[in-house]
């Protein structure tokens, strides 16, 4: 028995469901049950009879997991693969700044852990963030938005409105330079530029089409254009074009990776089926509390 059948056989066994984010090592999305965006697959997740999910992603997604499926056991297969951007703030540096802005409401990108998620009003994705700020958020003297200043600076771009940042960001897609994109353009110009609104607002001025990872792939099976260039992880490449046979994706940098994503594989998954680790467990009371930041915005 191969790897592939090990890890399908124990799925199983434990009534499983297998998460994969898009940026994950290609192998891994192919033995997923559902692969997407960390809000997206929590959902999913949520709705399925499964007893035990399995995420493979990073640290925050398998909380949010857990978050929206108390019932259900989560476990992350490699316990180090932690998110950058979501370690810059803690909720003792998220309460600080709201002691600050007495005021003002707390709107948290949904790459936070549960810790801060629970300090803060509402939730959102890169998807729906100007939507949040724009519809949710419309009446509030002062938004805080943590932690990603470029996703908060591109919101402030389409909403017209100030926000109280936090120098949060993530590496990988910080990684992405204007450069690269004048480079792949040079290589492919024909193609289309999607970019990330994690990336600088310098490379968004330069997109074609700005989108979350669903919106990326939404829009690559909708554009009648054969040929994109892609400024985020480099991994989502690999659903792009098993999605779209015949159109051609370039990754706007070599250099877009995220190590942390890449940290589990297909015996990491295994193990963690076989030895049911590493589970994530979130307080109580800090759960209640971060699902209700989550669950007002999927009301919205």
């Amino acid at each position: 028995m191969n790897l592939v059948e090990k890890i399908q056989e124990l799925k199983r066994k434990r009534n499983a469901v297998i998460l994969a984010h898009n940026y994950q090592l290609p192998e891994v999305q192919d033995i997923a049950d559902y692969v997407g965006d960390s809000l997206g697959l929590s959902i999913q997740a949520a709705a399925t009879p499964a007893d035990v999910i399995v995420f493979c992603g990073v640290h925050f997604m398998a909380e949010t997991a857990k978050i929206l499926s108390p019932a259900k056991t989560v476990l992350l297969p490699e316990e180090k693969a932690g998110c950058p951007m979501a370690d810059m703030i803690t909720a003792e540096e998220l309460k600080t700044l709201k002691a600050q802005h007495p005021g003002a409401a707390v709107l948290c990108y949904v790459n936070t852990s549960a810790a801060v998620k629970a300090e803060c009003d509402l939730c959102c994705t890169s998807a729906n963030a100007v939507r949040m700020v724009q519809d949710v958020l419309k009446d509030e003297q002062e938004i805080i938005f943590v932690p990603d200043r470029y996703l908060a600076s591109y919101v402030a771009s389409q909403t017209g409105r100030n926000l109280i940042l936090w120098n949060g960001f993530c590496p990988t897609h910080a990684r992405i330079l204007p450069e690269n994109i004048a480079e792949a353009k040079e290589r492919h110009p024909g193609a289309e530029v999607m970019v990330h609104p994690e990336c600088t607002p310098e490379l968004i001025r330069l997109a074609d089409k700005v989108a979350s990872t669903e919106g990326m792939c939404r829009y690559a099976g909708e554009s009648k254009n054969m040929e994109f260039i892609v400024a985020t992880e480099r991994g989502i490449l690999h659903r792009m074009e098993k999605e779209n046979p015949g159109k051609k994706f370039h990754a706007a940098s070599k250099f877009a990776i995220c190590p942390n994503m890449k940290y589990t594989t297909l015996e990491k998954v295994l193990w963690s089926l076989e030895d049911m680790v590493h589970e994530i467990v979130v307080p109580e009371d800090i759960a209640d509390r971060a699902r209700r930041c989550i669950e007002r915005m999927l009301a919205a």
